[in-house]
């Protein structure tokens, strides 16, 4: 149809984006070529996709930083994969690029993450011979593991920005190098606010030559960051902080290093979550019969190691934990 919705975006796009944006109308397409939607373009069927599978929800129930935390108002990675994509996405549409894309990219990005944040990752990582990296398991989840094994078949624009994330070779598209950005942007900030809020650290203790150019409060803090992203951007063809606060970005992620991520009294209880995951992970191996469903083809096919890393990684921390206390845990007599 071609007076379609769809074709009406697309051709808003091409009138009214940068020239360097990433433009729906010129994907590079899916592994699995499928029949266009008359409403939406191919980046909002991704962002939709995405928003709709099990990985997203079960984000609600994993560890952003703190483990298992009382309080109502710490992040989760569902929270914090959420003000990704609102950085992004505000991001992106000052610079004029796809927001959709960037959207997509954004809410897909940590679908890949163990349970007990890195904690968990570590774990995987020992344990398993090939290793573990949470943006690679990110892909394999869309990729493979969602719906059955069939997985979400998105466009390479977003596989291509999970993928990259976090480290490495950046991503092909700007829409994709903006997450990469907004991601630590988001975690900086609301790492600070949970790290506060926990007692690990105060707001005075942040260095004052920082506060002074990025502001004393979150939202100062993430207005100042992103419009130095928009001032070192704007009419290039390159995502990257300009002005005086680039320098202050670094010199907040070295403070935060020292004082909440590895700080004991925020880790006290992630030795105990790796040693959880990886005797899950060690069970699960010596165990084969214990994979059912689309768990047992990937064990049979990838071996009992590659089962187990995807079995686990898809655990929320509450079923991780029950998992545990049901194989480990002697349960109390039944009269």
């Amino acid at each position: 149809m071609e007076n379609c919705i769809r074709v009406r975006t697309e051709e808003i796009e091409r009138n009214f984006l940068s020239q360097f944006a990433s433009l729906s109308s010129e994907s590079l397409g899916r592994a699995k070529p499928e029949k266009k939607c008359d409403i939406r373009t191919d980046y909002q069927r991704d962002r939709d996709r995405i928003l709709h599978c099990n990985s997203f929800r079960r984000l609600k129930h994993k560890t952003q930083v703190f483990l298992a935390p009382e309080g109502d108002h710490y992040r989760t990675r569902l929270t914090h994969t959420l003000e990704v994509s609102q950085i992004a996405r505000t991001i992106s549409r000052a610079l004029r690029l796809n927001e959709d894309l960037t959207e997509a990219i954004a809410l897909g990005h940590d679908l890949g993450h163990t349970p007990f944040g890195h904690a968990g990752e570590r774990a995987l990582n020992r344990c398993n011979d090939a290793g573990f990296r949470h943006f690679e398991q990110s892909v394999r989840v869309v990729e493979l593991l969602e719906k059955g094994g069939k997985g979400l078949n998105l466009t390479k624009e977003v596989v291509n920005g999970i993928a990259c994330h976090t480290r490495g070779e950046e991503a092909f598209t700007l829409e994709g190098r903006i997450v990469r950005v907004a991601d630590k942007i988001a975690y900086m900030n609301h790492d600070i606010d949970d790290a506060v809020r926990a007692g690990v650290i105060a707001e005075d203790d942040i260095p004052k030559d920082i506060s002074k150019v990025l502001g004393n409060t979150k939202s100062k803090r993430i207005t100042a960051l992103i419009n130095s992203v928009i001032l070192g951007s704007e009419g290039k063809n390159e995502i990257s902080l300009g002005g005086a606060a680039k320098d202050a970005f670094y010199k907040l992620n070295d403070f935060l290093f020292e004082n909440v991520y590895f700080n004991p009294m925020a880790k006290s209880e992630e030795g105990k979550a790796e040693d959880l995951v990886s005797r899950l992970f060690e069970y699960y191996i010596n165990h084969k019969d214990a994979f059912t469903g689309e768990y047992k083809i990937i064990c049979e096919r990838e071996g009992a190691q590659r089962a187990a890393c995807d079995y686990i990684a898809g655990m929320t921390d509450r079923f991780a934990m029950h998992v545990y206390s049901d194989l480990f845990i002697p349960k109390s007599w039944q009269y």
